[in-house]
């Protein structure tokens, strides 16, 4: 912002179109004195006269600089247009190109409609009815976690197809080796599957996951205890919890857990996984990084990489929800963390 004095402030400009109204100056003498272009001194004067018309003396506030937007746009998209390029955004997730085929207008004019209507990036858009995501974040670490489990296949030892290669495996199946003993047989009632229990915070994203064999009430109840305790160790207390409707979230066993922290239990709505997003965009992270990031050659050799990869994610890793910084610079109370 320029000082208040200075020659192109809207002081400085009433003073120097007042100097060349009522002095008489020629425009070339003010644009001297003034140390301004002539084409200056012609806007500002004018201006100046303009007030004096209208019956009122100039005030600095007469001096300010007007909008360059135009009063008319003929050539503006028509308003029907608009509306059916944003129905074809959000009801059909078509592209620009293929709206503009079916508009009659260029793709490029198409996509800046949609900038303007904020539809340009799909991801921005709720799958189910098509409208911009309403993103909400709690103020405070602990207000509210997101829990959810997250199954993942089992690593035959030796390793899986990422580390002999797909016709490799194929072989060993075909030679009867794709026996599960010993590693497909944990799990309840689904054999060959690793299940993965995790919880986010809300508002720093600070994550705290476990691999389990199952996904019953008592595993989950015994994986709450624990981050409770992790939680409380980086100076959280959590008061809300939100869980989408398996069969671990809705026992009374979770239920008597919930009451013995004290901590309200909420789920989601049937078949809305993206109102618990922050725990589900984590588990598609931890898949990417962590479950298949690299060859393992066992499970118990991936199960043991989690607890180093959780450190990375919540000390090291940049969250673009975070600006780019790592969750745990949103948690302010660890013990320790100011000596």
């Amino acid at each position: 912002m320029a000082h208040g004095n200075a020659p192109l402030s809207e002081l400085g400009r009433l003073k120097m179109a007042r100097f060349h109204v009522e002095s008489g100056s020629t425009i070339r003498a003010t644009a001297e004195r003034f140390q301004v272009s002539t084409t200056t001194v012609i806007r500002w004067s004018s201006r100046f006269r303009e007030v004096l018309a209208s019956g009122r003396e100039p005030r600095a506030a007469d001096m300010v600089d007007r909008s360059s937007r135009p009063r008319r746009c003929p050539g503006q998209t028509p308003a029907p247009t608009v509306r059916r390029i944003k129905h074809l955004r959000t009801k059909r997730r078509l592209g620009p190109a293929q709206i503009a085929g079916r508009v009659g207008m260029p793709a490029s004019t198409v996509h800046r409609v949609l900038v303007r209507a904020g539809l340009n990036r799909l991801d921005r858009l709720d799958r189910a009815t098509g409208e911009p995501v309403r993103r909400y974040e709690r103020a405070v670490p602990g207000d509210l976690v997101h829990v959810d489990v997250k199954k993942f296949g089992l690593i035959p030892p030796g390793g899986g197809w990422r580390v002999h290669g797909r016709s490799a495996m194929s072989g060993r199946r075909l030679r009867g080796q794709r026996n599960r003993a010993g590693w497909a047989k944990r799990g309840v009632g689904r054999a060959g599957y690793a299940y993965v229990h995790s919880m986010v915070d809300d508002r720093s994203r600070l994550a705290y996951s476990e691999v389990h064999d199952d996904e019953t009430a008592a595993t989950a109840v015994a994986f709450w205890h624990r981050a409770v305790a992790f939680f409380a160790s980086h100076g959280i207390t959590i008061r809300e919890v939100l869980s989408d409707n398996g069969p671990c979230y809705t026992s009374r066993a979770w239920a008597a857990a919930m009451a013995i922290h004290g901590v309200r239990h909420r789920r989601t709505r049937p078949f809305r996984p993206q109102t618990n997003g922050k725990v589900e965009r984590y588990q598609r992270t931890m898949r990417d990084e962590w479950a298949y990031g690299k060859a393992y050659g066992s499970e118990s050799a991936r199960r043991a990489a989690l607890r180093h990869w959780l450190h990375i994610y919540n000390h090291h890793r940049p969250h673009t929800a975070l600006g780019g910084k790592a969750p745990i610079t949103r948690v302010t109370n660890v013990p320790g963390q100011n000596n």
